[in-house]
């Protein structure tokens, strides 16, 4: 288990990013490599994300759901559940999304096997990190 916190701003109210984090068409293809491939419901869609980890490249598929939100306090948890494609491995996560005015606090609880995993501790945690300070860069975009 890799976990990470970040802390984003990007000026905005607070309910636009409440709206940005919950449409996950838009937030989806915030993450580098990552697209919707399918929207499953309100509140979840099937995705993949290209992965680059040293020399390997992997593509991971799997859905994307919103499992908890609280409005009152701008807090939601999504639910990344994926496969390698081609692959043993799986990168499943749950990132917990705490807004204020003008950004936020990101925090990344995930669990990666197969071969990303035996790439060992080290380079996941700083794949992940760089992963989600440029996710925040291009949210903040949006």
């Amino acid at each position: 288990m890799v976990e990470l916190d970040h802390e984003f701003s990007n000026g905005k109210p607070i309910e636009q990013n409440w709206e940005t984090i919950l449409d996950l068409e838009r937030l989806v293809p915030c993450v580098e490599g990552g697209s919707v491939t399918e929207a499953t419901g309100p509140e979840s869609v099937k995705a993949q994300i290209k992965v680059k980890m040293g020399a390997m490249s992997m593509t991971f598929t799997g859905t994307v759901a919103v499992i908890e939100q609280d409005p009152d306090a701008h807090r939601a948890v999504l639910q990344v559940k994926s496969r390698e494609a081609g692959g043993q491995g799986h990168a499943n996560a749950d990132v917990t999304f705490a807004l204020s005015d003008g950004g936020g606090t990101i925090h990344t609880a995930a669990q990666i096997t197969g071969k990303a995993a035996s790439m060992g501790e080290g380079v996941v945690q700083s794949v992940l990190d760089a992963l989600v300070k440029n996710f925040t860069e291009r949210l903040a975009a949006l």
